[in-house]
């Protein structure tokens, strides 16, 4: 297993730079001079120059690369254009109003999909389960901003059950109070998808010849699904989740945005409404390294859920 962990770190090193390289190429060639966007359309030749001295944009290419590498091995990213504040701060205050919406919602969706879909999969032909899909469909057509009006206004603004917007400073109060309904909001739109789509999983196991070897030795149909079925669907949805779990912190932006949480994905969109180069930068080679980091974790999970996996 250590060798096997060792082996996955070193490999991550080739996609990581990688990533710092194109992050580094479409904001530093492509994205143009920023030093023309912080001096305003006003601004004379020599306020142009002495920014581009301050950000080390008049230094040679390589020069700028090593200063962006230098910057994620040291997580400081410099400050932040709009703000002033230094980026690693804004990440890290951004990081935990984020993770109170997304870990609730991400273990309540996984924990009710698999109970559905093994349910669903259980009556597997019958009406409840064409009843089941068809419903799951009109969910999947209808917008995420749907939801949100629908929700905030019904449950928040005319029925007073949680609040319309807002975040306090405590964990408790956070998440009792102001990330229960955007939690809520999350698990309506994404149950319809999760629960299909671990409907499939389960599906393909249950027509596998241990299936029929279990049934053939008397094993009950309820011990069947919950039991063997589920442990060989679980490295799929395990690869499902650990997939998603990046794109979260990025996705959930209009929760965010909506209720006033100060999460990651409302801060990428006000950096990029400001053009802040400092704040994307930095957000997108964390969101790589997490997307590496939780693939890594998924592969221990299949071992740890299945030990008769082979870790390559």
């Amino acid at each position: 297993m250590l060798a096997y962990l060792l082996r996955r770190l070193w490999q991550m090193l080739p996609t990581m730079a990688g990533v710092v390289l194109l992050v580094f190429i479409l904001f530093n060639w492509i994205g143009g001079d920023p030093a023309y966007l912080l001096a305003g359309k006003m601004s004379d030749a020599a306020e142009i120059e002495n920014i581009r001295r301050q950000l080390g944009t008049d230094q040679p290419m390589h020069v700028q690369l090593w200063i962006f590498v230098r910057q994620i091995l040291t997580f400081d990213f410099g400050n932040a254009w709009s703000t002033g504040e230094p980026v690693s701060r804004i990440i890290a205050s951004r990081l935990g109003p984020s993770l109170t919406v997304l870990i609730p919602l991400t273990v309540i969706e996984t924990v009710t999909g698999i109970a559905l879909a093994l349910a669903v999969a259980f009556v597997r032909g019958s009406l409840t389960d064409r009843v089941v899909m068809i419903s799951c469909t009109v969910g999947m057509s209808v917008s995420m901003l749907v939801y949100i009006i629908a929700f905030q206004y019904g449950l928040a603004y005319k029925m007073g059950l949680f609040p319309v917007q807002g975040w306090g400073t405590g964990l408790g109060e956070n998440l009792l109070r102001y990330a229960a309904l955007p939690v809520l909001i999350g698990l309506a739109v994404s149950i319809a998808p999760t629960l299909r789509l671990y409907r499939s999983f389960v599906l393909d196991e249950v027509h596998q010849d241990y299936v029929r070897t279990a049934r053939a030795k008397g094993l009950s149909e309820r011990r069947i699904m919950w039991v063997h079925v589920l442990r060989n669907a679980a490295i799929p949805i395990i690869t499902h989740v650990m997939a998603n779990l990046p794109a979260l912190l990025i996705g959930a932006f209009l929760l965010e945005r909506f209720f006033g949480i100060p999460g990651i994905g409302r801060e990428v969109i006000l950096a990029v409404e400001r053009s802040d180069f400092p704040v994307i930068k930095a957000i997108t080679v964390v969101v790589a390294a997490a997307t590496m980091v939780f693939n890594l974790l998924a592969d221990l999970l299949y071992k740890a859920v299945d030990p008769r996996v082979q870790l390559a």
